[in-house]
């Protein structure tokens, strides 16, 4: 399965900051959404960045100023991205090696989507539901 059918599903919206606006004002648009990671877009809107809630816990465990700093003196600055042609197993391979739960999705220099652990082991649980329902209905045909 590739990605794109995942995006599909879940849809295209992500959630985004610019590196200079602040932390803050980044928690709060975490909590209101219920999520957990902005993607940080420069001034071409492509990803330079990725600012999770573990990025915050870490950094307010290492500073008192966390909150009246900027998302880009914070942010994960290295940002693994995906492209809509990648498979889901390969994708969910390279993000549990890596550690991260959040993938920017890419295509021609520009985000157009944004899937996590969560979205990738729905899509493949759906893909395995729907083999099984395949077999259960040839082996009663049969």
């Amino acid at each position: 399965m590739k990605m794109s059918v995942v995006l599909a599903g879940k849809g295209p919206a992500v959630f985004t900051i610019g590196p200079d606006q602040g932390v803050r004002e980044a928690i709060q648009t975490l909590a209101a959404n219920n999520i957990g990671a902005l993607i940080v877009l420069d001034d071409r809107r492509f990803p330079t960045g990725i600012l999770s809630e573990r990025d915050i816990i870490r950094e307010c465990a290492r500073r008192d100023d966390t909150l009246h700093r900027s998302v880009g003196e914070i942010m994960t600055p290295e940002v693994t991205c995906g492209s809509p042609e990648d498979d889901v197993d390969a994708v969910l391979k390279t993000m549990t090696t890596g550690h991260f739960r959040h993938l920017p999705i890419v295509e021609d220099g520009q985000l157009v989507g944004m899937v996590t652990v969560g979205d990738l082991v729905k899509a493949r649980m759906d893909q395995l539901e729907g083999a099984v329902e395949t077999l259960q209905t040839q082996i009663m045909d049969s």
